[in-house]
């Protein structure tokens, strides 16, 4: 209900009658003048409502009279009386109907009654409602105004407390009043014009004429209030007795903080602040300012100025902050020393309260954003200004390490405060883990800080961001209060977290602001340069901005590491780091490197286990702490981090180091910093720049003590603990662990919104991280570091999986690194490594790129590229990963790569024998399935790249079985050739012709293998020289296997090249190949091999290199041999045709002379393939067909089926169709075109005489074992080789190239064998067999002999040469041939397992030679030359030796052989020489004839002993026989005869009727073995000659008679020797030898009577006669034998005398005749 309003007027006047009324009562008796004043009020109260209508208008102009009564009332001074008046002036106030002049009258009561000091409470209440409600109290009738003010200020220092508080509130609600009054009268005249503004003087009082009534007062008032505190009189308050400060500061406070718009509109109170207000406080603050703790610790007391006064003190701070907040911009220079002071105030020396209070007003400034940011400009950026805004945060910072560093000295309430000293140490037991008992269990951990030993409880002191202080509102204490511990340490924290929050929000607000507007300006129109030539007053925000942050980052960040190093609180800790990482942040967007740095250091620090070395942050710190910010003299140190924390443990792990160390400790606060470090990167990546090198480097270092291990792509999982107990972790951080991987995942997922720069950053952080962690992993190979860590690679691997759409920009850094990583002798380390490239390649190359690989051959290949360049790396396991990942590729992406084959062929064909055999499997593997599934999508241009590279697999030397199917692989490829030929060509012409066109511009020829030749043919080129080098690989299956390969592609396919080409194949290819083959096989080593590796046993014909080779040499060599004879159509075109067969003449002598007998005897095969002669079949029917025989089967067949002038069948259409496209000479000869091969076959023969004068001759040296001898098979070979190629030669064959031939047949003959391979050559010794040797150089002078029957006259005169060649061998059957020096041994006692050399059993083949020669001189007896050249005393001289020795003979079958063919011949021949006797060409031959019977018949050899009497008998008949040859073909024409011949046969046979016994018979068998039969016909022929009647010539007769007497004369002498021994041996018998030859003489001399007895008398001699007389006295001397036999035997000789007894005839008679 209004005051205005009819009842409330009614009840008004009501109540003021009820009030007099009751003052007239009270005062009836005692104050009668009263009584009356207030009846007559009543009166005229009654008089004004009756008579005006508006009472309340009335009511006030008549105050003065209405106010009297109470008035007088008052004066009574009765406490009751003046209670009850007191109230009716108080509702006649409060309706306002008190006028000026009335109010001046209670005013001055009112002064009486203070004065008087009566109802001091309801005075108050009194002037309160003066002041408030009613308007006229002002001006000049408010001059009571200062009255009713001054009255409250005095009532306020009265001794009773009520009053004195009620009074003070009065006070303030005065001053307000005034104040209220002064701005509504502000708002009434806001609309009219505004007055000039005073001139501004210098004087101490302003004018304030200019100012409006209510202004006035307050102005007065306010200029008083500051005069007051100031201890001066005031001005308009006249009457003041006394003022306490505190009290006067309060109410400037209350001022100041309640009307800033007054003193920022008026002028005159801008200038009281500056002059009156600035100063007192500066003046106030000096007790403190000079003070220093520790001078005196009584209770602070307000006497003494110099010590600081805790509520003085404390109220200067409040008006500090007032002034501060309100009137920074009036008061700049006055507000930067304010700040100074109170920073100072935080100083360690001051007291605990004075720092409490200053560090609660620092916080009031701490929350206004704003405000800071003008200190910072208008200080801090300013060149000679303080820097008020680094100090005040630094001061901060040294505040919270003082309280750390100095214990609270001198501070009484640590002990007498029950919070402090118990609670902490229970605090700190509970924190340490020291068992806290079920019993004080009702104790919460409080949150605190705890650093070296000095535990600060946090307490909640505000809500955030508003800065509720405790002690500045302790207005009522007068005493400094007990600080609680932990307060200040609260307060401080708070200001430091909402400073950081308020000053990043605001910043980040401004720059999102402006990136906004930017993106508005970027959108409507490109700014003009105009903008950014502005007039530079406003420093730039950004400028600002920049400016704050490094003014204040290095403080905040001292005393944030400090406090999250002492945090023991899980929130506080959350603070702590969310204030470091917001300024991270803010620094990284605001470009500021350096505080950036130093904050994530921070972090980084705090995640890691204390005293962690870690080289990135040590460094970094290092540069921190070398800059010492000094505040004021104060340094802030950045504190490290203390080791005793009572913090959770949560995990143990290893440190990631190179030196093996303990394990360090992870706390849930190094988790917590953790996640906040992958917050940072997950968010502010962007900004981070070079410290995402610090980041990942923390980041690493905890995935590894948390043993975290890269999974596929790179995803870190958790992994077993390694080594068993160094890694623990609690289930606490278990749970943790896979969210932390996860947000470690998506932290690189999210690099893929990162823009390209800060990418490379990352890239380059993960780059560098990983080469320290590759550095620290060289020494890593010992068992104790079981891996390095894979942190940084793996990180790059998932990094560049999620970058794919752009990972041009980033595949050089990735991928060069992560091969650098790749050649790291760690293995693990290089496995992650390979890993990482070949999964990245992998999804490159898998990706779907715009515009796709196949139109971006740039990218592809630059995706490609690190594949290869894999391949310089030596590891085995890298090598074995990249070619997996091949694999992977071609199986995956194969019939896209398009360009990239060359690369990728490039990494498949990179093997080197140093490899393992995995790897060389691996790439193999991806060789077989390119030749396999891809050789048609690749460009022709890469076959020859495939060739090569299939050529390297098969010279690797790890794995036979790759090297043998590559091999394979060739022949596969080479079919392809064949069938995509046409194809093929069209591509590689149009490829050629662009590089020609290229090389002529450039000026340079072609660079390109075989040039010359047509691309497609160079192609096959390139196969054949790659199967070229297969065939001289070491080893020897590959040989085999390429030799086989390369001839078969060549006869198959070889149609298909161009004439020119085959000139190529030829001395390129094939001699090419010869050659080595033939260097090589010649210099291999004769080492034994002892096993093939493994448990593989090795044939003997294969144990040494040298016999390996040898097997490469026969079939290279039959291999070129073969393509000789079935091109030889095609070859012989070529021009230089007799050069080549030249040189593979060459080719096959030169083996055909190497000492190993199998390549030797494949020569011989080869030369008699290109002669035309044979095709290579098995030997079956001789035992010695070495293994050398076997041909491979590919080779076998007669390679050119239809005949050799046809290409093979199924290669026509092709080989035609290139032939057009060539336009070559048909490749068949016209048919009757015989090309002259003359030449050919003497250069064929010509070789064939140097191989076999060569292979024959025996070796110069001694006895020699090691001397090389040539096996039978070859010689026999080569002899067969002959009667083929004679067939060629024969119209040109001379005498002097039969003389050749005979050498080498000698030669051949002559050669021994050795032991251990006689056994397959001979059969048995026994058996008259001849060798195929043998019988080959039979063949082949029988081949001669034909050739000379049929051929002309001229040819005859090689008879005798044949037939002296023919003899030599007869004469082998008793005397082998010596070969060279070489001592061998007779076959029957060579000892097989023995390497001597045998002598071969040469009868059988003398033997046949001699029936050749028995059957030639049967033919060509008569012929003239035969008879010139004395061809049959030849034949008598060589049979001459086998007659002679008989018996000694090798062979009994050669003598009886022997004396057949002498009969033969000499019965074929005799006639020829009776006839020629005259000519005198057989003179010489008698002489041999007559030795070789005498040799014969008259042996000096014995028979053997075991010769039977059978055996006897027919060799005595066939003596018989040649003496019956004697008797008929010789004696009877003795005329024709030399008679020098007829003597000695004579002689013979008078030898022969004699002295025949033989000495080695038993006596039983005497009778038989005398050889009487021989005897008989001896002496019959002898004497049929002797004493024929015949006698046609004294000479003859001569020659009987001495015949018969040197019979006789023998006879005597052997019977005197007989008479002489048998007398001398007296007793003793004689030896049978003697006996018998007695007996046989005896038998002589019977026969001799017996024949001279039916001669005719005159054939007699008279000599003779008397010598058969002279016989007798020496029979008769014998009969005194003892011996039976002789006795028996001389009877019979005594016999015949008997007719020689006559009667004596007279001498004269004798005379007479």
């Amino acid at each position: 209900m209004s005051t205005t309003s009819p009842e409330a007027v009614k009840k008004l006047l009501e109540n003021m009658q009820t009030d007099l009324r009751s003052l007239s009562m009270e005062c009836k008796k005692k104050f009668p003048p009263v009584k009356e004043a207030a009846e007559s009020g009543i009166v005229k109260i009654k008089t004004i409502a009756a008579r005006n209508t508006d009472i309340l208008a009335a009511l006030k102009e008549n105050s003065s009279e209405v106010v009297q009564p109470f008035l007088m009332g008052c004066g009574t001074k009765e406490p009751k009386i003046t209670q009850l008046c007191l109230a009716a002036i108080q509702r006649l106030m409060s309706h306002e109907v008190v006028s000026e002049m009335a109010a001046g009258n209670i005013i001055n009561m009112l002064w009486q009654l203070m004065e008087n000091g009566l109802e001091e409470l309801k005075l108050l209440q009194t002037v309160l409602v003066l002041l408030t409600t009613n308007t006229v109290v002002h001006d000049e009738v408010l001059s009571k105004v200062e009255m009713a003010i001054v009255l409250c200020f005095r009532l306020h220092f009265t001794k009773d407390n009520i009053t004195n508080n009620t009074a003070a509130a009065t006070v303030r609600q005065v001053v307000t009043v005034v104040f209220e009054r002064m701005v509504a009268e502000d708002e009434k005249f806001k609309g009219m014009a505004e007055q000039p503004p005073a001139v501004q003087g210098n004087s101490n009082r302003r004018s304030v004429s200019t100012l409006r009534p209510s202004a006035k007062d307050a102005y007065m008032l306010f200029q008083d209030l500051c005069q007051l505190v100031n201890a001066d009189a005031p001005y308009w308050l006249v009457g003041m007795t006394e003022m306490t400060r505190t009290f006067g500061l309060e109410l400037l406070e209350s001022v100041l903080n309640d009307f800033p718009g007054v003193f920022l509109q008026h002028q005159e109170f801008s200038f009281l602040l500056k002059e009156r207000v600035c100063p007192l406080v500066i003046k106030l603050f000096s007790p403190n300012i000079k003070f220093r703790q520790g001078s005196s610790s009584s209770a602070a007391s307000p006497a003494p100025v110099e010590k600081p006064y805790f509520p003085i003190c404390m109220r200067l701070l409040r008006v500090v902050s007032v002034l501060i907040k309100h009137f920074y911009s009036l008061l700049v220079t006055e507000c930067e020393i304010f700040l100074s002071l109170l920073v100072k105030f935080l100083d360690g020396e001051k007291p605990q309260w004075l720092r409490a209070v200053a560090v609660e007003s620092v916080h009031r400034l701490c929350v206004q954003p704003h405000l800071l940011r003008s200190f910072c400009q208008s200080y801090d950026m300013k060149q000679h200004s303080t820097k008020v805004f680094r100090d005040i945060v630094n001061a901060l910072g040294s505040f919270i390490q003082s309280l750390f560093i100095v214990p609270n000295v001198g501070n009484a309430s640590s002990n007498n405060t029950p919070t402090g000293g118990s609670a902490s140490g229970a605090q700190a037991s509970a924190q340490g883990g020291a068992g806290v008992a079920g019993g004080s269990a009702g104790l919460t951990t409080q949150a605190a800080f705890e650093y070296r030993g000095t535990w600060i409880p946090l307490m909640t002191v505000s809500v955030q961001g508003s800065a509720k202080a405790t002690y500045l509102e302790m207005l009522d204490k007068v005493e400094p209060p007990s600080i609680p511990e932990g307060y200040a340490m609260s307060v401080a924290f708070s200001a430091l977290l909402d400073l950081v929050r308020g000053i990043t929000s605001m910043i980040e607000r401004e720059l999102a602001k402006e990136e906004e507007e930017a993106a508005a300006r970027d959108g409507s129109e490109p700014a003009g340069p105009a903008q950014s030539e502005d007039i530079p007053q406003e420093p730039q925000p950004h400028q600002v901005w920049e400016e704050m942050v490094s003014a204040c980052w290095c403080g905040l960040l001292a005393a944030l590491s400090l406090l999250l190093d002492a945090s023991t609180d899980e929130t506080a800790t959350e603070n702590i780091l969310k204030a470091e990482l917001t300024m991270a942040s803010l620094c990284g967007r605001l470009g500021l490197v350096t505080p950036r740095d130093a904050f994530i250091t921070a972090i980084c620090k705090a995640s890691l286990p204390p005293h962690y070395a870690l080289t990135v942050l040590s460094s970094n710190a290092a540069n921190l702490s070398n800059k010492t910010y000094s505040i004021q003299g104060q340094n802030v140190q950045i504190i490290s981090p203390s080791s005793e924390s009572h913090q959770q443990v949560v995990a143990v792990g290893q440190p990631l180091t190179s030196q093996p160390q303990g394990t360090v400790v992870l706390t849930a606060k190094n988790i917590q910093c953790m996640r906040t470090l992958l917050n940072l990167a997950h968010c502010h990546g962007a900004v981070l720049g070079t410290s995402w090198q610090l980041v990942l480097a923390t980041l690493q270092h905890l995935v590894w003590i948390l043993g975290l291990k890269p999974g596929v792509g790179g995803a870190l999982k958790p992994g077993r603990a390694v080594e068993g107990p160094s890694t623990v972790l609690t289930t606490a951080v278990m749970t943790d662990l896979p969210v932390i991987s996860n947000i470690l995942s998506r932290l690189f997922e999210s690099s893929q919104y990162l823009d390209d720069v800060s990418l490379h950053h990352l890239i380059n952080a993960l780059c560098s991280l990983s080469v320290e962690a590759m550095e620290m992993a060289y020494g890593n190979n010992k068992p104790k570091f079981p891996e390095p860590s894979l942190f940084a690679v793996a990180k790059l691997l998932e990094t560049g999986l999620v970058n794919m759409d752009r990972i041009e920009i980033l595949w050089r850094p990735l991928t060069a690194h992560l091969l650098e990583v790749c050649q790291h002798p760690n293995a693990r380390m290089r496995e992650w490594g390979a890993e990482a490239v070949t999964s990245l390649i992998k999804a490159g190359l898998a990706y779907k790129h715009d515009p796709p690989l196949s139109q971006n051959q740039r990218l592809q290949l630059l995706l490609l590229n690190p594949l290869k360049e894999l391949s310089n790396i030596l590891h085995a396991d890298i090598r074995q990963k990249q070619l997996e990942c091949v694999l992977q590729i071609l199986q995956s992406q194969g019939d896209s790569l398009g360009p990239g084959w060359p690369l990728v062929l490039g990494v498949i064909g990179a093997i080197r024998n140093d490899q393992g055999e995995s790897l060389i499997r691996t790439a193999f593997q991806c060789l077989q399935l390119v030749v396999t599934d891809f050789l048609p999508t690749m460009p022709c241009t890469c076959l020859q790249i495939v060739v090569d590279v299939a050529g390297s697999f098969g010279l690797q030397n790890q794995e036979l079985n790759i090297s043998l199917t590559s091999i394979g692989l060739l022949w596969n490829i080479s079919d392809y050739f064949f069938q995509r030929g046409e194809m093929i060509t069209e591509d590689l012409e149009r490829e050629e012709a662009i590089l020609l066109k290229q090389a002529r511009e450039n000026g340079e020829p072609l660079n390109r293998p075989f040039h010359p030749a047509p691309p497609f043919d160079c192609l096959w080129l390139c196969l054949y020289a790659k199967l070229g080098e297969l065939c001289v690989d070491p080893r020897p299956a590959v040989r085999k296997s390429a030799g086989q390969t390369m001839f078969s592609t060549i006869a198959a396919h070889g149609t298909l090249l161009q004439q020119a080409t085959w000139h190529i194949v030829v001395w390129k290819v094939l001699f090419h190949l010869l050659d080595c083959v033939r260097k090589s096989s010649t210099t291999a080593d004769k080492e034994k091999i002892e096993s093939g590796g493994g448990n593989i046993l090795i044939h003997h014909s294969r144990d040494t290199a040298e016999k390996q080779w040898a097997e490469t040499w026969v079939l290279t060599l039959a291999g070129v041999a073969r393509i000789f004879n079935t091109r030889r159509y095609l070859l012989q075109q070529l021009g230089d045709f007799f050069k080549a067969w030249e040189v593979l003449l060459d080719h096959i002598q030169s083996a055909a002379l190497s000492k190993n007998n199998e390549v030797s005897l494949a020569a011989l095969k080869s030369f008699q393939e290109i002669l035309q002669l044979v095709t290579p079949v098995k030997d079956t029917d001789k035992p010695d067909a070495l293994s050398a025989m076997d041909m491979p089967p590919v080779l076998m067949d007669p390679i050119t089926a239809s005949g050799p002038g046809r290409p093979l069948p199924r290669s026509d259409s092709l080989a035609e169709r290139l032939a057009q496209r060539y336009s070559a000479q048909p490749l068949t000869p016209p048919p009757g075109e015989e090309q002259d091969d003359s030449a050919l076959w003497w250069s064929a023969w010509s070789t064939w005489y140097r191989t076999g004068t060569e292979c024959t001759r025996p070796p110069s040296g001694g006895t020699d074992k090691l001397a090389f001898v040539p096996s039978q098979p070859f010689l026999t070979a080569l002899i067969q080789i002959f009667p083929a190629l004679y067939q060629h030669i024969a119209g040109g064959f001379s005498m002097e190239d039969l003389r050749k031939l005979g050498v080498i047949l000698h030669g051949a003959v002559s050669v021994p064998i050795s032991s251990d391979a006689s056994p397959f050559i001979l059969p048995s010794y026994t058996e008259a067999v001849l060798t195929s040797l043998q019988e080959a150089v039979l063949t082949a002078l029988d081949v001669l002999q034909k050739a000379i029957c049929v051929g002309p006259e001229t040819l005859q005169v090689m008879y005798p040469a044949i037939f002296e060649q023919l003899l030599q061998f007869v004469e082998f059957s008793c005397k082998p041939p010596q070969y060279g020096k070489m001592e061998t041994k007779h076959v029957a006692n060579a000892k097989y397992n023995q390497a001597e050399w045998v002598a071969l059993n040469y009868v059988p083949f003398a033997e046949r030679s001699l029936e050749v020669v028995v059957d030639l001189y049967h033919k060509t007896a008569c012929h003239k030359a035969v008879i010139n050249e004395k061809v049959l005393q030849s034949i008598i001289k060589t049979l001459r030796m086998p007659l002679g020795l008989k018996y000694a003979c090798p062979a009994e079958t050669t003598w009886k052989l022997a004396v057949s063919s002498l009969l033969k011949v000499l019965s074929i021949g005799l006639p020829v020489a009776r006839q020629q006797a005259s000519s005198g060409k057989f003179d010489t031959m008698w002489p041999e004839l007559a030795n070789a019977f005498e040799d014969f018949l008259f042996t000096k050899s014995t028979p053997p002993d075991n010769l039977s009497i059978q055996e006897f008998q027919k060799n005595e008949a066939i003596d018989v026989e040649v003496v019956q040859l004697i008797s008929t073909e010789i004696l009877p024409y003795a005329n024709f005869i030399p008679k020098e011949f007829v003597g000695q046969i004579m002689a013979m046979l008078n030898k022969g009727s004699i002295h025949s016994q033989s000495s080695s018979f038993t006596e039983a068998e005497i009778d038989i073995r005398m050889r009487e039969e021989f005897s008989k016909v001896c002496f019959e022929t002898l004497l049929q000659f002797s004493f024929s009647n015949k006698v046609s010539t004294p000479q003859e007769g001569y020659i009987s008679r001495m015949a018969l007497s040197v019979l006789l004369q023998r006879a005597q002498d052997v019977l005197r020797r007989y008479v002489e021994d048998e007398r001398l041996s007296g007793r003793c018998p004689l030896p049978r030898q003697q006996v018998t030859e007695i007996i046989f003489v005896l038998k002589a001399v019977s026969t001799l009577m017996d024949s001279l007895k039916k001669t005719q008398p005159e054939n007699v001699d008279g000599n003779t006669w008397a010598q058969v007389i002279a016989l007798y006295p020496t029979l008769v001397e014998c009969i005194t034998c003892s011996s039976p036999e002789v006795s028996s035997a001389l009877k019979e000789a005594l016999g015949p005398f008997k007719d020689l007894m006559q009667p004596p005839v007279s001498k004269v008679q004798n005379g007479e005749s």
